[in-house]
């Protein structure tokens, strides 16, 4: 990966952080070439503070490191994106991003696989989730199929509202399905993908 750290009168290139999976921008910091070699090597985003002047890799006082999982640099070669994972909230004010936004998906199908997942994780009596998944699989499995047949039913009637209800049901239950099976809603996307390849 070739960076013009040269550009910049200073040696310094900005670096967005973004996290790899909600892809929220969290930061904006700034790395020369001893930066950005740290970062490479250790996989935890280090910049050069300006205020320090030294190298500063974010989470070292706090422990909420960054921990690299992808970087790119940009058409002209002096800016950075790295996609990373945070072990905690981002900026020194403690909220999750240093533009004061929540970071979570904006995606309602990846948050509800987040709900599911955690509901999974750490069961209540009163969760409807905790309670099916305690069932076993094979009740997961049937209760797909209970719900698919009843969206065909609902197919063949003129009501839009039960259809939409039970289209909610059946995918509601199937993103069960396939947590039990270690899967997510992106695995499926990507066969999609690849079928239409």
């Amino acid at each position: 990966m070739q960076i013009d750290f040269k550009k910049s009168p200073d040696g310094l290139v900005p670096a967005i952080i973004q996290d790899a999976t909600t892809s929220k921008v969290l930061m904006l910091g700034y790395m020369d070439q001893a930066a950005f070699d740290k970062t490479m090597e250790e996989g935890k985003v280090t910049f050069y503070s300006r205020s320090k002047q030294r190298l500063w890799t974010k989470g070292e006082e706090s422990g909420n490191f960054l921990y690299v999982k992808d970087v790119k640099v940009d058409c002209d070669k002096d800016t950075l994106l790295i996609k990373a994972d945070p072990a905690g909230p981002v900026c020194h004010t403690g909220a999750d991003t240093c533009w004061d936004e929540k970071n979570e998906s904006s995606d309602f199908l990846a948050k509800l696989e987040e709900i599911i997942a955690n509901r999974i994780s750490n069961p209540t009596e009163a969760s409807y989730t905790s309670k099916l998944y305690a069932r076993g699989i094979n009740k997961m499995a049937q209760k797909v199929g209970e719900e698919a047949v009843e969206l065909v039913i609902e197919a063949k009637d003129n009501n839009d509202n039960l259809f939409l209800d039970e289209g909610a049901d059946l995918l509601f239950h199937y993103l069960i399905l396939l947590q039990a099976k270690g899967f997510k809603l992106e695995d499926i996307i990507n066969v999609l993908k690849d079928r239409h390849k």
